[in-house]
């Protein structure tokens, strides 16, 4: 794939970092990368975004950010409220492909979950991700509740016809709870689509050095990895 579009179950399931990961293994891979941020919120001008801190993690990957706005809200709100121009879906696909004549691959990292509105006509990465015909990659958390909003994910996607690369979690717990280990079993089956790998929770923290070295672990072969969906659960089954 060229471009690959990277969205959330909702806020803080580990799309960053997740993205990080599949930044990190590509590059290792040979090819070059490129990330765009669409919109960042709650970030003030001086400091780092989503796609600075991708950077950092996976090394030398190009980063774009459409716009920035300091409250930490959904894109459109977060627009609206600080007066500046709002992004527009065309506007996202336009810089996606433009990175893609330059680039081996483009991910589009998302703010909060697939519907999120950039502007208030009720532009979201969605019709970003159908005007570019890209694949979507759904990043989910691993415990309780999970499956509903990950099914419900699923249904959007295919209601408008998007191509739906898989599910990854984005947080795989160090002690993981009876829910988070029948969900790895679960959540391919309510998505209708692969699992494509388990981030561990906290690994955002580490040197890069190492974070680089273990991420592709982490991530299954469609992604660029060596990660098995059926050697992780059994390790992590009882």
């Amino acid at each position: 794939m060229t471009i690959l579009v990277i969205t959330g179950t909702g806020t803080e399931v580990g799309k960053t970092i997740t993205t990080a990961a599949v930044a990190a293994t590509a590059f290792a891979a040979g090819r070059s990368v490129a990330v765009l941020k669409p919109a960042q919120t709650g970030v003030r001008p001086d400091e780092r975004g989503d796609a600075d801190e991708v950077a950092r993690l996976a090394g030398a990957v190009t980063t774009l950010e459409l716009a920035r706005y300091p409250e930490p809200l959904a894109p459109a709100t977060a627009a609206r409220r600080s007066g500046l121009a709002p992004v527009r879906p065309h506007e996202v696909a336009d810089a996606a492909a433009k990175l893609a004549t330059e680039h081996d691959l483009v991910l589009v990292e998302g703010a909060g979950g697939l519907l999120v509105r950039f502007d208030d006509e009720g532009g979201t990465l969605a019709d970003a991700a159908r005007l570019l015909a890209a694949p979507v990659l759904v990043v989910a958390s691993a415990g309780l509740g999970t499956l509903n909003t990950t099914e419900l994910t699923a249904r959007e996607l295919r209601f408008r016809g998007l191509d739906f690369a898989g599910v990854l979690i984005g947080g795989w717990p160090n002690e993981p709870d009876l829910a988070s280990r029948c969900n790895l079993a679960d959540l391919p089956v309510v998505a209708g689509a692969p699992l494509l790998g388990a981030v561990p929770e906290g690994v955002g923290a580490l040197d890069p050095a190492d974070f680089r070295a273990g991420a592709p672990s982490w991530l299954a072969p469609r992604l660029g990895g060596s990660w098995d969906a059926a050697t992780h659960n059994a390790r992590c089954t009882p």
